[in-house]
């Protein structure tokens, strides 16, 4: 597995809460993070229906228009009753004309959970995939998740995305209830990096 030995990545997203999360998790290896966004790119297309092929994507995009190594990070919510969807898909349902609502995409699910009496604890996931891309072309690809269920109403104003109606596996309160560092240490993402810690990062970790 390739070593990262640089000091700055490029982390392939838009999103600010990500960007907020990954910078958090890279700050102890000294490791600058700045963001597509930052960079005034473009998003690419993101075409595949796996969360590593859409995380391929938009990694070697960063990494080829940078110059620099780049992070990626492909996630969503997977609900069991709705056969993993939205899935992949999990930022299209909360489009709209006017940007991303998820406010709008969580009823949106739960309403189909309602419609098909889906029974409780109606279970649920978080996937991330991370990819680490140089832009060489060489990718490392880190793929983890967090078991929980959904509830209704939405509580929460601590985090972001599908947050407000996730209750973690062995809680009683929303991700967007808890303390952001303690969502950060048992996260979807939180899996996924401990493997990237493990792997391209050994040698900053020692």
């Amino acid at each position: 597995m390739r070593q990262f030995d640089g000091k700055k990545i490029v982390l392939a997203s838009h999103n600010k809460g990500k960007l907020r999360e990954i910078s958090a998790l890279l700050a102890p290896f000294g490791v600058e993070v700045i963001s597509a966004g930052d960079l005034g790119f473009d998003e690419p297309d993101e075409t595949e229906n796996t969360f590593a092929g859409n995380a391929r994507i938009k990694a070697h995009y960063a990494a080829k228009k940078s110059g620099l190594p780049a992070l990626s990070d492909d996630s969503g919510i997977m609900v069991d009753a709705l056969d993993g969807a939205p899935g992949v898909y999990t930022a299209d349902w909360a489009e709209t004309p006017n940007g991303r609502d998820f406010p709008m995409a969580m009823k949106k699910v739960w309403d189909k959970l309602e419609a098909l009496e889906a029974p409780a604890p109606r279970t649920a996931r978080f996937c991330c995939t991370l990819c680490l891309a140089w832009p060489d072309g060489h990718d490392e690809v880190f793929e983890g998740k967090v078991e929980g269920s959904l509830t209704w109403p939405m509580r929460g104003e601590k985090g972001f995305g599908f947050d407000p109606m996730f209750v973690p596996l062995g809680y009683d309160i929303t991700f967007a209830e808890m303390d952001p560092a303690k969502k950060q240490a048992m996260s979807h993402r939180a899996d996924a990096f401990a493997q990237f810690v493990a792997g391209p990062f050994k040698d900053l970790s020692k």
